[in-house]
């Protein structure tokens, strides 16, 4: 069925750009990346996969500017990572458009688990994220190093983002196959996970496990609409309605433009739309009305 126009949508995967190139995005796990092209042609390091990277252009307020793009597609709220240069200014102008998500590196230990408590103390906090085969070095989903921020999580009632299945960058896979939520899941029972960046090839395998654990969930980051694995939308349409979270990719390497051109002809059912777009996100981050 169409895609509604009337429901505010609330982004769970959005960044605010701090230079036209976007180089420090990428930087931290520059040192995993040894083919050439990742290392000397790339913009960004999937860009193979991505065509049309969108150009972000020279802006002289990137905060600004950020804010009007999501005005012009209907984006009431965007999860983003939290930037200390910018959350003295969100929360000053922008109190009700942006809620935080802080990236984590399990490397670090107690350090992390204490900066999780801190930032959430003082700011309030909607999730926190690894990229298990970004860190450096690689921690996989399941690794003693994770279970420290696993309960740090599940005392605070924060969720967690985990990008699992194939990486998109040119580095090792093995850190985030779907199977090694299953054990997560049942050693944290309260803590709530959100799949990022599409689980493939195993989307099957992430519905099973999302039938089997309640506090799995899955959201729709880095892929665009065409490209929304079947399993996945098939799911929504039937028992998953309630697991199913939009999240874009702008401007890492999705412009809005095709994303919400392409969510145009995504079959979801009238019913699933509404928690698609915000629904669900609001209720598994806590965001509020």
């Amino acid at each position: 069925m169409p895609m509604p126009n009337d429901v505010p949508v609330i982004d769970t995967m959005l960044g605010i750009p701090s230079n036209a190139a976007r180089t420090d995005w990428y930087d931290w796990f520059r040192p995993l990346l040894r083919d050439r092209e990742s290392l000397d042609a790339f913009e960004m390091p999937a860009q193979y996969m991505f065509k049309g990277v969108p150009d972000i252009g020279e802006q002289a307020d990137y905060l600004a500017w950020t804010i009007g793009e999501m005005d012009r597609f209907n984006i009431a709220k965007a999860l983003v990572g939290f930037d200390p240069s910018l959350v003295g200014r969100i929360r000053s102008e922008y109190p009700d458009r942006f809620a935080f998500d802080l990236p984590l590196d399990p490397n670090r230990g107690m350090e992390e688990v204490r900066r999780i408590k801190q930032i959430h103390a003082e700011y309030g906090l909607a999730a926190v994220s690894v990229f298990p085969a970004g860190t450096w070095p690689q921690v996989p989903i399941n690794h003693k190093y994770m279970f420290p921020i696993y309960t740090a999580c599940s005392e605070l009632g924060l969720p967690i983002l985990l990008n699992v299945g194939v990486p998109g960058p040119r580095i090792p896979m093995e850190n985030q196959k779907v199977e090694h939520l299953d054990e997560i899941c049942w050693f944290f029972p309260d803590l709530k996970i959100v799949m990022r960046h599409g689980a493939e090839p195993w989307e099957a395998l992430a519905v099973k496990l999302m039938l089997k654990w309640p506090n799995l969930y899955y959201s729709t980051s880095a892929f665009a609409p065409k490209h929304y694995p079947k399993a996945i939308i098939d799911f929504a349409n039937t028992r998953g309605a309630d697991k199913i979270i939009y999240a874009g990719y702008f401007p890492m390497g999705l412009s809005l433009d095709r994303i919400f051109r392409e969510l145009e002809d995504v079959p979801f059912k009238d019913e699933v739309w509404p928690k698609f777009l915000a629904g669900n996100a609001r209720r598994v981050f806590n965001l509020g009305e």
